[in-house]
């Protein structure tokens, strides 16, 4: 089933302890994405600048992704980050912002996106994601993520858009500021009383957190020491499990954990190189490959 992801296209740059990567493809629609389409037929909306590259365009279309979203701002710039790694390469210090053509985008939706049953609201201003889900025409399931930047700023603007969404991840940090609680099962569970239908809690190496109001449990990060380079890894974990989820046309118990364990192997892939490259050479069978390891090893 058509999958929409609406949210941030980036340039980055990477400085991890061993290695600097400049200008390189990033953002939130970015690898949720090219994580996503390894299931589902996407259509991904987003805003870039005259300096982005047509081969960034290609690159995704030549996943099938459908890139008809993305809006060329005459005389912007594309949305730049740069981050730095600390050496246990969880941690991360952001060097430089420059928002350019996203601080003011508006997403306007087509007819076909706005049919889509599917939809992710990647990071962004939870003002900019209701203005979505008001173009959207019936959608079976939306999901959105959040960070702590709208929690602080645009916190009620945030908890009107938890009371209209099904699912909502964040990471752990992000769930402890929105609720005032340090117990992750206590902030989960204030999460889920705010009216999304279930909430993933991501933790990182530690894995991730699933909370509904009839299961709660914990699924662990698969087992890699290769990592390279972490940034994405939250989205493309929300890429495959939004896009498993749109593949089986299906969010039951049984589906969704399936769907968190296809997430976590996405990210687990991403984060042995830098930007898309891993998942570039990836492939669906190698994905199954690992998800049947990942079975086995929470088997006992």
């Amino acid at each position: 089933m058509p999958l929409l992801v609406v949210g941030s296209i980036a340039i980055d740059s990477i400085h991890t302890p061993t290695e600097v990567r400049e200008n390189i493809l990033g953002g939130s629609a970015t690898h949720f994405s090219y994580a996503a389409s390894f299931f589902s037929g996407v259509r991904m909306v987003g805003v870039v600048g005259e300096d982005w590259q047509e081969e960034h365009t290609q690159l995704l279309a030549d996943r099938g992704i459908d890139t008809s979203g993305i809006e060329v701002e005459e005389g912007g710039k594309t949305f730049r980050w740069t981050g730095k790694y600390h050496n246990n390469m969880n941690d991360r210090d952001t060097l430089e912002v420059h928002l350019n053509v996203l601080e003011n985008f508006s997403p306007t939706l087509s007819e076909e996106a706005a049919r889509c049953p599917f939809v992710f609201l990647a990071n962004g201003s939870p003002t900019t994601q209701m203005k979505v889900l008001d173009q959207m025409t019936g959608p079976r399931l939306v999901v959105a993520d959040t960070m702590d930047l709208w929690i602080e700023i645009e916190h009620d603007q945030l908890k009107k858009l938890l009371s209209r969404i099904d699912g909502l991840v964040l990471n752990d940090s992000e769930a402890k500021l929105l609720t005032n609680e340090e117990n992750l099962v206590r902030a989960g569970q204030k999460v889920l009383d705010m009216g999304p239908k279930f909430v993933v809690l991501k933790k990182g190496e530690h894995g991730a957190m699933f909370f509904s109001e009839n299961e709660t449990y914990v699924m662990p990060a698969f087992p890699t020491p290769d990592v390279v380079d972490p940034t994405g890894a939250g989205d493309s974990f929300a890429g495959g499990m939004m896009g498993y989820l749109s593949e089986q046309n299906n969010f039951d118990p049984k589906t969704l954990k399936e769907a968190m364990g296809y997430g976590t192997v996405v990210a687990s892939l991403i984060v042995e190189d830098f930007s898309l490259d891993r998942l570039k050479g990836a492939s669906r069978d190698e994905i199954d490959g690992r998800f049947d390891k990942y079975r086995q090893m929470l088997s006992f």
